[in-house]
């Protein structure tokens, strides 16, 4: 029969404080997605203020402010040019482009964006809105336009557009092909094709018959459109039985003709990188900081903290003055992190930075972890999504870590210099006689670098770079 009793055991537990998890997760956040946490926190949270910049008098930057002049007469002059321009409403109106629009910059995006208001499906659409089709040939239309993907090639059969309709309406495979042959006629030219022989026909087809070549340059784009693209122009010639310059006459309206129409309506908006540290040369050596206007320095409203520390109540601005004191604390955390690891990166990667890709050094999770004193899942979420400015342009952390490869010397060789030797190799080639993957890893096994041919292959494919064959392929049309 079991008792009751007690026991007495030591044991060590992780305990997951509110104020580390906040840490953890700011860590890991990029900068962009950092701002807008910190822009949420001092929107809800009185007991935070950011710390604002001195104030610049940008009338005369060359020139000191005069001796004397504080805070108070900023705000003065400040509040004398908010007067002046209320005097007249109409000044913005009347003045110069980019002039008399201080006060709505914060309400305009930052970027320069597209004036264009319609996206490919929407111009496609409006035209055969205007155009002199009947309702049930637009509805059709409609659901054509809804099959093109972004470079404006239709992705589906005319067969299956038709099945798709006949559950409202009764749609014949040749109603859709009957109104298929009115959107390829849409702006922009080539719309609607199959095929990219049959968009470029469709803009051929849609230039003057007495063009000069283009009767030549139509059979060309139907039936011999892989030959110019191999550049195997000599049989090209003797395929079509004309002479050089009819086919070159052909050939400028093919290259002519886009084989992606859709492209003019691409809308992705551009992406912006906000480096987290900067890294310069210095005197003394690489020098690491970090970027002061990634994340805006936040402080303690003193104001409202003193009127807390005067009194028991004002429970809920005590709970905010707590959180303020958190995400104070977890900016420093996180920026102290990234200092340390930004730092010890530069240190091992210095010959990349003086030297380029070749003089990248084989680097991973575990030696920056143990470098910092930090766990592996630590510097993870510090190299993700973090950016370094560097004299050599900008790079993300985990661009600096890389696999190995054992050298002659006994010290292992980045895989990362590897590609880059791989790279120059093949620049620095004779057309005629292009090195082959196992040539290749002859010359590296010659630099004291041993690379099977296979793993060879694996970088050259990783780079984009075409094989031996084919390259020496390439050289001969060249020079055809």
């Amino acid at each position: 029969m079991l008792k009751p009793a007690l026991q007495l055991k030591l044991g060590q537990q992780l305990t997951m404080t509110p104020q580390l998890q906040q840490a953890i997760r700011l860590l890991q956040l990029p900068v962009l997605e950092l701002q807008a946490q910190v822009q949420q926190a001092l929107e809800s949270n009185v007991m935070l203020e950011a710390e604002e910049d001195e104030q610049i008098d940008l009338t005369s930057l060359d020139q000191p402010a005069p001796a004397g002049e504080g805070e108070e007469g900023a705000e003065e002059r400040a509040e004398e040019e908010v007067v002046v321009e209320m005097e007249d409403p109409w000044a913005e109106s009347a003045a110069p482009a980019g002039e008399g629009r201080a006060q709505d910059d914060d309400d305009r995006p930052l970027e320069f964006t597209d004036e264009r208001e319609r996206d490919l499906h929407q111009h496609l659409v409006w035209q055969l809105e205007v155009s002199k089709l009947d309702p049930r040939q637009v509805w059709i239309g409609e659901a054509i336009v809804d099959s093109l993907n972004d470079d404006g090639y239709l992705t589906e059969t005319p067969a299956d557009i038709a099945r798709s309709l006949s559950a409202d309406l009764p749609v014949t495979e040749q109603d859709v092909e009957q109104v298929l042959a009115f959107v390829q006629t849409l702006d922009p030219t080539g719309v609607g094709a199959r095929t990219v022989s049959e968009c470029i026909c469709l803009q051929l087809a849609q230039l003057e018959p007495e063009t000069p070549g283009r009767d030549l340059a139509l059979r060309i784009a139907r039936d011999h459109l892989q030959e110019v693209a191999d550049r195997d122009l000599g049989g090209l010639r003797k395929g079509l039985d004309v002479d050089e310059d009819a086919l070159q006459e052909a050939l400028t309206l093919i290259r002519a003709c886009h084989p992606r129409p859709g492209a003019a309506f691409e809308s992705a908006q551009p992406e912006y990188i906000v480096p987290d540290v900067f890294v310069r040369r210095t005197d003394q050596g690489w020098a690491v900081e970090i970027n002061p206007a990634s994340v805006p320095r936040l402080k303690v409203n003193q104001g409202y903290a003193s009127l807390v520390a005067r009194s028991s109540d004002y429970a809920t601005l005590r709970a905010q003055l707590q959180e303020a004191r958190w995400l104070i604390r977890s900016l420093e955390i996180r920026n102290e992190t990234l200092l340390k690891v930004a730092r010890t990166i530069v240190q091992r990667q210095a010959a990349f930075l003086e030297r380029g890709e070749e003089a990248m050094q084989p680097m991973i999770l575990r030696d920056v972890a143990e470098a910092v004193s930090m766990h592996e899942s630590t510097i993870s979420r510090v190299t993700t999504g973090k950016y370094m400015h560097t004299p050599r342009g900008i790079f993300e952390f985990r661009y600096f870590f890389s696999s190995h490869v054992a050298g002659a010397d006994g010290e292992d060789v980045s895989s990362i210099a590897i590609r880059a030797r791989i790279r120059k190799l093949i620049a620095d080639e004779t057309p005629e006689k292009p090195l082959s993957d196992a040539q290749l890893a002859d010359v590296l096994s010659r630099e004291g670098v041993k690379v099977a041919r296979r793993t060879v292959a694996k970088y050259r494919e990783a780079l984009g770079l075409a094989s031996s064959s084919e390259r020496r392929q390439a050289g001969a049309r060249a020079q055809a």
